[in-house]
């Protein structure tokens, strides 16, 4: 997916919103505002927006004086998440169909993006997926087939906190159907994105094997990404991609991928053509 003109005011918004959140005064807000203005020359429209967050989120990094600023906010979502995850596990091993409900619960923890926003309520969100759902495209009986063909999974994870239910989702698909999966994290801290640690916090070296994609960025740019992963990528019978990074920049790549994610904003919205914070399963 390219950069749209819409994302470039975004940028800006981010940089105000999330330096807030950090506590970072407003005198290097206002400078961070003015650095990266003067780079906006250099933003590829061909680019997938979160290649071009590398840049943004290492000046926000640099202003803070941490290596990953969002440390105690990513945990704190994955104290939060592990809160809730007895009642979530009753409830799926209690349901008709526990990996539709372990799906849904999945999707629905997409909700913790410090990118995007960093107001939610995690609990309402996930009951909404019982009560309502607020689904978009929602291919789910495709995914299931695909499933059940694959000798092996790749999960591509996005958010920590969302952690939680990705695990609850691959100890649902490993009990269900006894398919290996292979969890990936990203290399570097960034924004609330998942590195190893966050994942390990949330119990998913219990249920899966955890790398890096060798890759920084809140999403998975593949030219940025290890050899190791490339392997893994090009040789996967089926993969997982969570959340709205990894779908803007994977949703032009040929590949056997279901994209997870909740439309957090307008450009993706219309472009998956549903509708803003519609729940979505889709190829």
């Amino acid at each position: 997916m390219k950069t749209y003109l819409d994302c470039l005011p975004c940028f800006m918004n981010q940089i105000v919103r999330v330096g807030r959140l950090l506590k970072i005064s407003e005198t290097d807000c206002c400078a961070m505002l003015r650095e990266f203005a003067d780079d906006f020359a250099e933003i590829k429209l061909d680019d997938p927006p979160p290649k071009t967050s590398i840049k943004l989120y290492d000046m926000i990094s640099r202003y803070s004086g941490v290596e990953d600023p969002f440390k105690e906010i990513k945990d704190e979502s994955t104290k939060k998440a592990l809160a809730l995850y007895p009642e979530l596990k009753q409830r799926v091993e209690e349901a008709d169909s526990p990996l539709s409900l372990a799906a849904k619960f999945a999707v629905a923890g997409n909700v913790i993006d410090f990118g995007v926003a960093s107001q939610f309520d995690l609990s309402a969100e996930l009951d909404r997926v019982v009560d309502d759902g607020a689904f978009g495209k929602w291919l789910e009986s495709d995914f299931f087939l695909a499933l059940g063909g694959a000798d092996w999974l790749l999960y591509l994870g996005d958010n920590t906190g969302e952690t939680v239910m990705d695990r609850l989702f691959i100890e649902t698909i490993v009990k269900e159907t006894a398919t290996p999966v292979t969890y990936i994290v990203r290399e570097k801290p960034i924004i609330n994105d998942a590195i190893l640690a966050d994942a390990v916090a949330a119990g998913i070296d219990q249920c899966a094997k955890i790398i890096s994609s060798g890759c920084r960025a809140p999403g998975t740019v593949l030219d940025l990404c290890s050899p190791e992963f490339i392997d893994l990528f090009h040789n996967a019978p089926l993969i997982v991609s969570k959340g709205q990074g990894n779908f803007e920049t994977l949703s032009e790549v040929k590949a056997p991928i279901f994209f997870f994610l909740k439309a957090k904003c307008q450009v993706v919205a219309e472009h998956l053509e549903v509708n803003l914070g519609d729940l979505v399963l889709t190829t």
